[in-house]
């Protein structure tokens, strides 16, 4: 039976309810016409030119991806300027462009989920939790089965991630025991000064800036605090993306769900000194 770009969009709303999703926030259908048929789906972090050229390269007929391409607002989408460039590409490959944002972010599921899962803990919950559904929402926090150090949890985290030019940041002792760990996939140091946060030996996130953190770990020396542990902000929500093809895959099994592997983090080398 033939699967409808509708057909898929039910099942995204499904999956990641946009009632979820910050008031900010712009998920859904981007372009594509819901009576389509389909056949491939591409899931990627970003829209951008390599993954757009990615799918319609391999004549995907929908794109969907974590950032919403159109998240603040444009007055034009000419094609001199690289958003109405990528949706004219898309449009004339008759690609379907689908985001899933913060409303992928806070399910059972989501990418702080799937980050917890991937380094181990257990007994997670929402750091900030849904009023609708308190088994959703922003972030993570649980703890490791088996005590380890800040140390081996920066290297096994390097070792989970995607490499990127960033890689990963600790700030705190190298030995320092961590077992109680908070996390949240993407930009997360709105977060810094949560109970749960602060509880935690360690917190996981991406997009920590200068002051922020500086003012965690002042406080920390004085009234306790997590270590902290910065990494990229693409490689902290890729992992999500295995856990949301195969969703679609069970939804739609006569669909080719396919993962992008394209490194869409921004930065591309880093000379240290």
């Amino acid at each position: 039976m033939p699967v409808l770009l509708a057909d898929l969009l039910a099942t995204v709303e499904r999956l990641w309810p946009v009632a979820g999703a910050e008031a900010w926030d712009a998920p859904g259908l981007v372009t594509g016409d819901p009576r389509r048929e389909i056949g491939r789906v591409l899931l990627a972090v970003d829209a951008v030119a390599a993954t757009v050229d990615e799918a319609v390269d391999a004549g995907a007929d929908v794109l969907v991806t974590h950032h919403p391409l159109l998240l603040r607002g444009v007055t034009s989408i000419a094609e001199d300027r690289y958003k109405g460039a990528l949706l004219a590409r898309l449009i004339r490959a008759d690609c379907a462009l689908v985001a899933a944002h913060t409303n992928a972010d806070v399910v059972e599921t989501g990418t702080s989920a799937a980050l917890a899962e991937r380094i181990g803990i257990v007994d997670a919950v929402p750091i900030v939790p849904s009023a609708a559904d308190p088994g959703r929402g922003l972030g993570r926090a649980g703890r490791f089965p088996e005590p380890t150090t800040l140390g081996r949890l920066a290297r096994r985290l390097a070792e989970i991630l995607p490499a990127t030019a960033s890689g990963v940041r600790a700030a705190g002792g190298y030995d320092d025991p961590i077992e109680t760990v908070a996390v949240c996939g993407g930009a997360g140091d709105s977060l810094l000064s949560h109970p749960l946060v602060q509880a935690a030996d360690v917190y996981i996130t991406a997009d920590l800036r200068h002051h922020p953190a500086s003012e965690a770990r002042e406080q920390a020396v004085l009234g306790g605090g997590p270590a902290l542990v910065d990494v990229s902000h693409w490689a902290s929500e890729w992992l999500w993306l295995d856990s949301a093809a195969a969703e679609l895959r069970t939804a739609h099994p006569e669909l080719e769900v396919v993962v992008s592997d394209l490194r869409t983090d921004p930065w591309d080398f880093q000379v240290l000194q």
